[in-house]
């Protein structure tokens, strides 16, 4: 059985660092870490191939060689997936789909042959067993979450690494905590479920053993999830792997209380974490009571994210606006909060309701919902009715992105950031790419771009304040280009 597994392409967003990458040769920021697993639970016995969308196309070729096509995504690559679909029906492919995209909304897809749903570890060998008697059904679906320590290596012979700019690992799934917005529980639970650090080693052992020496995602959406697990297990392991190794620095996913256990941010940093995803979300304690937000109330969030920086850990932040009970005053006060926070990477959307929430379903009930939910949080669009009208949202929204991204308020929270930014203990080796890229970012934004001034205050106050920090003012100048030209395309 010839298998292809195909990966749909996302779209130009905030998220894709397109235009970043551009600077350091790369194709895709990802690879598709979900399809790399799935490959590893088939058959040892069967071929297997890996096109991905966002580095490779799609050829009559991969298509007539295959005997079945795997399609996996999420939601904000629900354009690209269906023109897939649609190839392979018209190649009379047989097609295999799962994900989060095709597990939100399975009814969307009437040309999948058989939709795969929920974890593939518990699904996908039920798909397989009815595969061999030939007796296979539409939907699989499960009725529970699976165990991590059954969590095969992904499949990382199939990728081409040198066209990513990060690899990515998995520790565990699943949030403790419950915000009205997330889908996280509904597709991993409440409970974090964990892989070994053993299983986990092994999966970086692998990676490095391909020469992979750059930046390694772990995808958890709540990396804390279990602070006694992480404190007691993991870290440790990750702090006697890296004795030896070079570069391989680490970045995450958490939540806001990280900053409350100084020992947690210790262990981190000396793993080899240098920044970390943090959902603050409002800085209004109505909107945070309102979605559910406890572990963002009752503490001075500024002074929670200055902690985090000190510590040696760059905050990356997500903003929402749109709650109900969000007024006319909250896009300044958005503004206010990033700028102060020099939180440099602030990713900030309009309210949407991901199918299978509480906020979904409290809003269609109300009759509030009114489109396909994006998945894409910094597009302008959403797909619910907010209380303070869509024409007010939109408006606020847009004088948030416009003021935050320009030139000024951009560079002014570089500095902010690197003031408070503690230097990181282990850094990216040198590479040609790395080098080149200095010499792209001075042409393109020290010379040509409209921001040169502001860009080269920042180099200069750099080298004489922080020159440690240098690499990192390069890179976030590099994402600063990436943000403007996604504000312009799609959003100003």
């Amino acid at each position: 059985m010839n298998v292809l597994l195909i990966y749909p392409k996302f779209p130009d967003t905030f998220w894709s660092f397109t235009y970043a990458l551009n600077f350091i040769g790369k194709k895709a920021a990802f690879p598709p870490l979900g399809l790399l697993t799935v490959a590893s639970l088939l058959p040892e016995e069967w071929p297997r191939r890996l096109v991905d969308m966002n580095v490779d196309c799609l050829t009559d070729k991969d298509l007539s060689w295959a005997d079945m096509a795997f399609i996996g995504g999420m939601a904000v690559q629900r354009k690209s997936a269906k023109q897939i679909i649609a190839r392979c029906s018209a190649s009379n492919l047989k097609i295999v789909a799962g994900g989060p995209l095709f597990t939100a909304a399975p009814d969307e897809f009437d040309a999948v042959d058989h939709l795969v749903l929920d974890e593939a570890e518990l699904t996908l060998p039920d798909f397989l067993s009815d595969l061999q008697y030939g007796q296979m059904k539409k939907v699989y679906r499960a009725s529970g979450f699976c165990d991590l320590r059954d969590t095969p290596t992904p499949a990382w012979d199939l990728v081409k690494m040198k066209r990513y700019a990060s690899m990515n690992i998995q520790f565990s799934r699943g949030c403790p905590f419950n915000c009205e917005f997330c889908n996280v529980t509904a597709l991993f639970g409440h409970r974090p479920r964990m892989k070994t650090p053993r299983q986990v080693i092994a999966e970086l052992d692998r990676i490095y053993a391909f020469g992979w020496r750059d930046s390694i995602f772990f995808v958890d959406d709540n990396f804390i999830g279990n602070k006694v697990y992480l404190k007691t297990h993991l870290l440790p392991a990750l702090i006697e792997w890296r004795k030896g190794k070079k570069g391989c620095v680490f970045f995450t996913e958490a939540s806001i209380n990280l900053a409350d256990d100084p020992e947690l941010l210790d262990m981190m940093v000396t793993a080899g974490f240098d920044s970390v995803f943090i959902g603050i979300e409002s800085p209004d304690e109505v909107s945070l009571t309102e979605c559910h937000k406890t572990q963002n109330k009752n503490r001075d969030l500024l002074e929670s994210v200055k902690m985090i920086h000190r510590s040696g850990l760059q905050v990356m932040g997500g903003f929402i606006v749109g709650f109900d009970s969000d007024r006319p005053s909250i896009f300044q006060r958005q503004i206010d909060f990033i700028q102060n926070s020099g939180i440099v990477t602030a990713m900030v959307g309009m309210l949407q309701a991901p199918p299978g929430t509480r906020l979904f379903d409290r809003l269609q009930r109300e009759s509030r919902i009114v489109n396909n939910f994006s998945g894409d949080n910094v597009d302008g669009t959403t797909n619910i009715l907010p209380r303070m009208g869509i024409d007010r949202l939109l408006d606020g929204y847009r004088s948030i992105m416009k003021q935050i991204y320009s030139p000024k308020n951009y560079y002014q929270r570089v500095r902010i950031l690197l003031r408070e930014l503690k230097a990181p203990e282990i850094g990216q080796p040198m590479n040609l790419q790395r080098f080149l890229s200095f010499f792209r970012c001075v042409f393109r934004l020290g010379v040509l771009g409209k921001e040169r001034f502001h860009y080269w205050r920042l180099m200069v106050w750099t080298l004489f304040r922080k020159p440690r920090l240098m690499p990192v003012a390069i890179t976030l100048s590099i994402y600063g280009y990436h943000y403007r030209k996604i504000c312009e395309l799609y959003i100003l």
